[in-house]
């Protein structure tokens, strides 16, 4: 039974506050602060005490009660506390992520999670698309951070995603930023451009720009991980020679140690002479526009930096783009370039594959010319002379269950019912079970090859 009362310190004095106390579905006593209306503090008192009694027998759900709460409370809170779970990712992934996710919070005006649905969400993203802010593939990643929010919300914060079932954009339908990989004779030009430039750009001058192309272009790294790089990154001596790159550095976020091509070990000698062992080997270049040192480059041989196909060929193009596709134009299977690359599904590894028409053709060129017996149903006649007719399907036969199945025997006619008679035959037909002898390249194990040539006959 609950009860009412007042604070002693409160005794004789106006206006003051009543107090409850109650015991909780779980027997606990509570105190709960009441009003300074007597009757008003006793219906609360009531309703605390039906509420305990309902608990207790479950025709409350604490759970679900619990996360009602938690939708009225502020949405900046959760805001906070989502930010807070996200610190074990790296900084750059942290602030992007909230930045996208203030936005639309901000723009749609929403203040507690009971605001966050489809309608409000779409609309702020159509608006910044109709603006020309974002593209297709950046309107998903937005989504995607407000999406994440809610899922982790899931079910101690609301009791169900209001964003389930959200439709993406297709990104394929908007390439902003498409890429391609430079054929060998452009890398080779665009590192001689570098290295004879005797210009500074980014704070690198140009030999220090070669050494970063043929670094990327031959380890597949990207900007980052090649501005981790230190001396102690590197076992020249070891067999095979590797790289290691910190998970601190990697896009992974796991260590990763990868096999170093020996005209890059050769190369390492010189370069780390005289660099301690903990100083980076390209120092900045984390913070470094690249994709301008390329195109700067680029543009001094003549090389466009964007093609006529609106592909750019930027830092992260002319070296790991460069690096997957090489490796598989020289034979490298899928697998092991998708392991080179650090891929987890190679679908990603083919999005770095840049095969054109004239990889194509060299491609089919290497398939094995045609032998001449591949044509040997071009000799195929009648036997009245006539050629044979291609779509005949027609096949008679008076040999019974037992008779050879071969494409022609004695009694076949054509589409113009010529009889049909085999290159290199006999052609003749004895009266009753008489069949036209077979060739020997039937026996040769060519029939099938020949079929494709001279069609169906069943």
């Amino acid at each position: 039974m609950a009860t009412i009362f007042k604070r002693k310190r409160d005794s004789g004095k106006k206006n003051t506050h009543w107090w409850i106390q109650y015991f909780d579905h779980n027997g606990e006593r509570k105190t709960a602060k009441g009003y300074t209306d007597k009757r008003k503090t006793e219906a609360k008192a009531a309703k605390l005490e039906e509420e305990a009694r309902l608990r207790r027998d479950k025709l409350i759900d604490p759970k679900l009660e619990k996360a009602r709460d938690q939708r009225l409370v502020s949405l900046e809170d959760h805001l906070k506390a989502y930010e807070t779970h996200l610190k074990k990712n790296s900084p750059k992934h942290v602030k992007l992520t909230m930045s996208r996710i203030r936005r639309i919070v901000n723009d749609a005006c929403m203040e507690t999670a009971t605001d966050i649905d489809i309608e409000s969400v779409e609309a702020v993203l159509t608006e910044m698309l109709e603006a020309e802010e974002i593209g297709y593939k950046t309107y998903n990643h937005y989504l995607q951070a407000i999406d994440s929010l809610c899922n982790w919300m899931v079910p101690k914060r609301m009791p169900s995603n209001p964003l389930l079932g959200i439709e993406r954009l297709n990104a394929a339908e908007d390439v902003r930023h498409q890429r391609r990989a430079l054929l060998p004779h452009e890398f080779e030009k665009l590192v001689v451009s570098a290295r004879t430039s005797g210009v500074s750009i980014q704070c690198f001058d140009g030999e220090q720009r070669a050494r970063i192309y043929l670094t990327s272009y031959m380890t597949g790294l990207r900007r980052k991980e090649i501005a981790s790089l230190t001396p102690q990154s590197f076992d020249l001596d070891a067999s095979p020679p590797t790289v290691t790159v910190e998970a601190t550095a990697s896009k992974h976020r796991k260590k990763d140690v990868l096999p170093l091509h020996s005209e890059l070990v050769s190369m390492l000698r010189d370069w780390l002479k005289n660099v301690p062992q903990t100083e980076p080997l390209f120092p900045y270049l984390a913070k470094r526009r690249t994709w301008l040192m390329v195109k700067k480059d680029l543009e001094r041989v003549g090389i466009p930096y964007r093609d006529d196909q609106n592909r750019v060929a930027d830092f992260h193009a002319a070296g790991r783009h460069t690096h997957i596709t090489e490796l598989l134009r020289n034979g490298v299977s899928v697998t092991e370039a998708k392991e080179l690359a650090r891929h987890s599904d190679v679908r990603m590894t083919m999005k770095y594959t840049h095969i054109g028409i004239d990889d194509q053709a060299k491609a089919v060129a290497k398939l094995p010319a045609a032998p001449s017996w591949l044509h040997y149903g071009c000799s195929l006649k009648h036997a009245n002379g006539h050629n044979i007719a291609f779509n005949d399907t027609t096949q008679i036969s008076d040999g019974g269950e037992d008779s050879d199945l071969t494409p022609y025997s004695a009694g076949s006619y054509d589409t113009k019912n010529h009889q049909l008679a085999l290159a290199g035959t006999t052609g003749e037909s004895g009266g009753g079970g008489d069949r036209t002898r077979v060739p020997r390249y039937f026996h040769d194990g060519l029939y099938v090859c020949s079929r494709l040539f001279i069609g169906s006959f069943y």
